[in-house]
């Protein structure tokens, strides 16, 4: 069988974007089982509740849904255990000293292949307020109507 290559998107939380004002984002790889990556190469994930922790110099995803692997017998996995983070130590102290600041967290924002191997992009974050995200709305809207009047004056 042929070595994969490139990047294949398997999960995004777009809802992190929505909820989050993102400082800095990572590339964590991620220990998993074989019936994880088996669940996760048939593009089945959610990343919604997701947020990850450093314990005791380690980071950890939580929460994170990847379902039961169909054809998997007594070996399947748990669908929402929490996963190990392969990240280097400076980042995981960064990552540390951060999350412990007030109004900061840790979300993913994908979950991906590259070359056959998983990867997790997470994100340090700052929640944002109720009117933050009407503001954001309100911009997308304006920028999607002067793109529709631009291009209705372009086409007549």
């Amino acid at each position: 069988m042929a070595k994969e290559t490139g990047r294949k998107l398997v999960a995004s939380n777009k809802k992190a974007r929505h909820d989050f004002h993102i400082d800095e984002t990572f590339e964590a790889g991620l220990v998993l089982t074989g019936t994880e990556v088996k669940a996760l190469r048939a593009g089945r994930a959610s990343l919604v509740d997701g947020f990850v922790e450093v314990d005791r110099g380690e980071a950890w995803l939580q929460a994170v849904h990847i379902p039961e692997y169909t054809e998997g017998t007594w070996t399947n996995h748990a669908p929402r255990r929490k996963r190990k983070l392969l990240l280097h130590r400076r980042q995981i102290d960064e990552l540390e000293r951060e999350s412990q600041a007030k109004g900061h967290t840790i979300v993913p924002l994908a979950l991906y292949f590259v070359d056959g191997r998983a990867k997790v992009e997470i994100a340090l974050a700052r929640g944002k307020k109720e009117y933050d995200k009407r503001h954001a709305l309100r911009e997308k809207q304006e920028i999607r109507e002067a793109q529709a009047a631009m291009s209705l004056r372009k086409h007549g």
